[in-house]
């Protein structure tokens, strides 16, 4: 099947010392039955990963390498993403992530039908064999967007479409958050009065977190990021020093049977405490950004 190439949007992929997924993520865009610009940014990796993205490169004229190397936050190379394109339209996608070869031709047919501004899609959790309590807890509590965007205003940076004129108005992302920036930006740009909506029929794919360490790591930078939230963002998110009550959206639910309602009650109550670790750890950092802007802007001549 031949793809068509639609320059009014643009894919921006951040990637960080994560050469096999950047490939997964690259194999699986190269079959969609309408082609984007893709721009992968990567975020000064010390790997292979330039090496393999460079190679994809050399073979696909609508694929482009940029590199943030001065400020290690994904956000910032989502930012270096968003200006090395003139789109009309962004997509935001991380690196391991895989969509069908229909993705961007059901997304792009949602938000002309809806006329949407910010739209998040769907995503699954794809499961390994044989799979270990981690992994199967991640499956559980998933991404839950539509929730997100109901109760808490933001989609997840990995499933997300903004259009250029959004962020012409609004900002860019936060360059100083090390997470958290996804909700900031989806709370500032409901704030502005744009409506969010959820594609509950663009589905992308996304594996789980398979092991114990790799769901600490995450969590631990999750509750960095709360910290860095109410320390940039205090009219919004609180005094530092005093860490946000967990949501309860990706709280275990009820009617599991007993023995995984008890073993994912445990990770969840374990994972919760290494949230709080990473929230004083950062607190008692002080501010590691000082030097940088605050949200920084993104002007019409940006391309």
């Amino acid at each position: 099947m031949t793809s068509a190439q639609d320059s009014t949007i643009s894919v921006v992929v951040p990637v960080y010392n994560d050469p096999d997924g950047i490939v997964v993520t690259l194999e699986s865009f190269l079959t969609q039955t309408t082609t984007p610009q893709i721009v992968v940014v990567d975020n000064d990796s010390t790997d292979r990963t330039p090496e393999i993205v460079r190679s994809y490169e050399d073979d696909h004229d609508h694929l482009t390498l940029v590199h943030e190397r001065e400020i290690q936050s994904s956000y910032a190379a989502r930012n270096t993403g968003i200006r090395n394109t003139d789109s009309d339209l962004l997509a935001f996608v991380d690196a391991d992530m895989t969509v069908p070869e229909d993705w961007l031709e059901s997304a792009l047919q949602t938000i002309q039908t809806t006329d949407a501004d910010y739209v998040g899609c769907d995503v699954e959790l794809t499961l390994p064999e044989n799979p270990p309590l981690p992994a199967r807890y991640d499956h559980h509590t998933g991404f839950p967007v539509e929730q997100y965007l109901e109760s808490q205003h933001f989609a997840p940076t990995c499933c997300l479409f903004v259009r250029r004129a959004v962020f012409e108005d609004v900002g860019l992302f936060d360059h100083r958050l090390e997470s958290g920036g996804d909700k900031e930006f989806g709370n500032r740009v409901h704030d502005a009065g744009y409506d969010l909506h959820f594609a509950e029929d663009v589905t992308m794919y996304h594996p789980t977190r398979n092991t114990l360490r790799a769901h600490a790591k995450k969590d631990r930078r999750v509750g960095r990021g709360l910290c860095q939230l109410q320390r940039y963002h205090p009219d919004r998110y609180g005094t530092p020093g005093v860490p946000p009550r967990p949501s309860g959206i990706k709280r275990p639910e009820r009617d599991l049977p007993t023995s995984d309602r008890l073993s994912f009650g445990a990770l969840s109550s374990t994972l919760t405490a290494v949230r709080g670790l990473g929230y004083y750890e950062e607190y008692l950092t002080g501010d590691r950004h000082e030097d940088l802007e605050d949200v920084p802007r993104l002007e019409k001549s940006d391309i």
